[in-house]
Formats: structure tokens, sequence, C-alpha cells
């Protein structure tokens, strides 16, 4: 669009033309940028991550099940627990054997984090090396979570 150039008295006119030229510029230099850049970030390491397979496993002879319910209360081999210092004297205890039983964790779906973070606490402080948390398999025909086959 050609902008008419007068030369006649009048200079305190303003041009309400927008030059647009300067944000063309930019924005094929952003466009440039973003597109150099993607591939980049985008790109990963290729690996074969694992499928889900929850196959039943044998309780070994001497492992502990503890128990967490929706409402938080913890039970010792099905045995309700008093407090988190009985929970932290048998854990104490169940360290001192050798070899250590294995800690099988057993929680409902609905129940809250805080229950399961002091139990986890507890067993770090009194040196338990193996815990297990105990799942439910997948019912058959579900797809596993991230598989993209039928």
């Amino acid at each position: 669009m050609a902008v008419p150039f007068d030369t006649g008295g009048d200079d305190d006119e303003f041009l309400s033309v927008i030059n647009t030229t300067p944000l063309v510029d930019v924005m094929l230099v952003l466009l440039i940028i973003f597109l150099i850049t993607i591939p980049v970030v985008i790109k990963t390491i290729p690996v074969e991550l694992p499928k889900e397979a929850n196959q039943p496993s044998q309780v070994p002879p001497g492992s502990v099940t503890i128990t967490v319910t929706r409402a938080g209360m913890l039970f010792w081999n099905e045995q309700p627990l008093a407090g988190e210092d009985e929970l932290s004297a048998r854990l104490r205890e169940a360290s001192a054997g050798r070899p250590q039983p294995e800690l099988r964790v057993r929680g409902d779906r609905a129940a809250r984090y805080e229950p399961f973070a002091k139990l986890l606490s507890a067993c770090r402080r009194a040196g338990i090396e193996k815990v297990v948390f105990v799942t439910e398999p997948p019912p058959r025909g579900d797809r596993p979570i991230g598989s993209s086959s039928p």
C-alpha cells in the first residue's frame, strides 16, 4: 500500500499505517528456532520398556505382612498394631533376625499416603532391607498400562 507523500505545510499529522515488517521478521526467526530445537528436545534414548506382568509369587517363609486399611490402621500379620511405637519395636526385632524377613505391604487403594510414609520411614530407621508392595493383577483381557498393541 502506498502512502502519499504530501509536502504541504501541516507537519503535525501522523501516519496511520502500521509497519509489520519487524513483526514478521521476529516471527520467522522464532519459527526457525522452534523448528531446529523441537527435534532435539523430543529425541530420547531408544529403550524397550518392560510390559506389566504381575505373576503370583510364593510368599517366602518367615515373611511379615503389614496391612494398611482405608482408615489408616496398621496390622502385623493380621494382628492390629497399637501405634507407631509398637510398629517400630516389631520392625527392630524383625531387622535383627538373620536372614531378615521380607516385609510385604498390602495397602487399600483408597488409603491416604501418610500411613505408608510413616511405615517406610520406620522401616528405614529399623534397618529393614527388603520391602515389597503387594498388588492385585489386572483382570484378564485388560491391557497393561502403557502398552500400545492390543
